[in-house]
């Protein structure tokens, strides 16, 4: 395409005009990544967090990601834009994603029962809903209270025993944080989708956000540049610095549910899915509405949850999470075109109680 000399001065001139405005934007940007450098910094080493990243998305764009610390301390390997870490529970909002995308294609039905989709139910659970499973609203008992492979059983057996269990209440009746729940979404996802679940995030999701490095797995899978958990609680045993000692600690995350807790990922990745959602690359702006509007219940109030995300807060301005393991935490402020992303190796880091103070720099 050519331009005559009269477009390109116009053209020069609202450039020479924009370029103040953007530099002063950039400048804002630059002071608030540097106040979030000082509070990591002052965070990890309150905290003594071994390792972190972080990545801050501002208007559809990552403007920061930056690696601290310790990937594995014992052996001092750094923490690098590469380093895995566990989402544990901050998955759900992933598959939250899936379900989504499946309501969009008219494969599924978050209004209808279970039993719609899946065969062999008890009877009390074939009548709760989809989006009860996502919201944690379902009453089912829960299969992490079974015996699980480590203890010598096997994720058949804690199937078949958590099926035998009372409902803990009602569907609807109250909100109550819950395994099952993603256990049974992801088999929905995988007849509906007709393959596998992991298959279907990796094709679905991380293929189309740029995150080939985000992969599945717990403490006794073999996972390349996974970073090594640690936890200060104490273990109960006679050395002198139990209550003070540094700690691996390990984690079981059966495959069967994986939707509920089994991404390893980096922020960098995670921020780069943020920005697809953000994008309608995974689902319409209509239903990001819609996955994040909190699931009420049969009183009529708001339960804690919506889709397959924490709502910290739904007015007057939204507050969506994913939180797991009391370490790895992401926080995304739809109505402010915000979102942070802090991963952490350390069982008790709780990044959610100090992302709000990040956030606050870039508002």
């Amino acid at each position: 395409m050519k331009f005559g000399r009269e477009t390109l001065v116009i053209l020069t001139a609202a450039l020479l005009l924009a370029l103040p405005g953007l530099g002063r934007a950039a400048d804002a940007i630059e002071t608030s990544n540097d106040q979030t450098r000082r509070l990591i910094q002052q965070t990890m080493k309150e905290q003594r967090i071994p390792g972190l990243q972080v990545a801050v998305v501002k208007d559809g764009r990552i403007v920061l990601c930056e690696s601290y610390g310790w990937a594995n301390v014992e052996n001092r390997v750094p923490a690098t834009a590469k380093t895995l870490f566990p989402l544990n529970s901050g998955t759900k909002p992933l598959t939250g994603v899936a379900l989504m995308q499946l309501a969009e294609a008219g494969l599924v039905n978050l209004e209808a029962p279970v039993s719609r989709y899946l065969d062999d139910l008890p009877s009390a659970w074939q009548p709760i809903r989809v989006r009860q499973l996502l919201a944690h609203t379902s009453g089912l008992p829960d299969i992490v209270d079974q015996p699980g492979p480590v203890t010598g059983s096997t994720e058949a057996a804690m199937w078949k025993a958590v099926k035998q269990q009372p409902m803990e209440a009602p569907p609807g009746e109250k909100f109550a944080y819950n395994q099952t729940n993603y256990g049974l979404l992801a088999q929905i996802i995988v007849k509906q989708a007709k393959m596998p679940y992991e298959r279907y995030m990796k094709e679905r999701q991380f293929a189309l956000a740029d995150m080939p490095l985000t992969t599945f797995g717990d403490s006794y899978d073999l996972v390349a540049n996974a970073a090594t958990i640690y936890s200060r609680f104490p273990r109960r045993t006679l050395a002198p610095d139990d209550a003070d000692r540094l700690s691996h600690w390990v984690y079981e995350m059966p495959y069967s549910l994986h939707a509920g807790g089994g991404i390893q990922t980096t922020a960098t990745e995670l921020a780069n899915w943020i920005v697809a959602l953000s994008n309608g690359r995974f689902i319409s702006a209509a239903s990001a509405q819609r996955m994040w509007t909190p699931e009420k219940l049969s009183s009529g109030a708001e339960g804690s949850w919506a889709a397959g995300w924490p709502v910290l807060a739904s007015s007057p301005k939204r507050q969506v999470a994913g939180i797991g393991g009391n370490r790895a935490a992401f926080i995304v402020y739809p109505d402010e075109g915000l979102a942070v992303v802090v991963l952490t190796n350390l069982v008790g880091g709780n990044p959610e109680r100090f992302i709000p103070q990040i956030a606050a720099f870039y508002k």
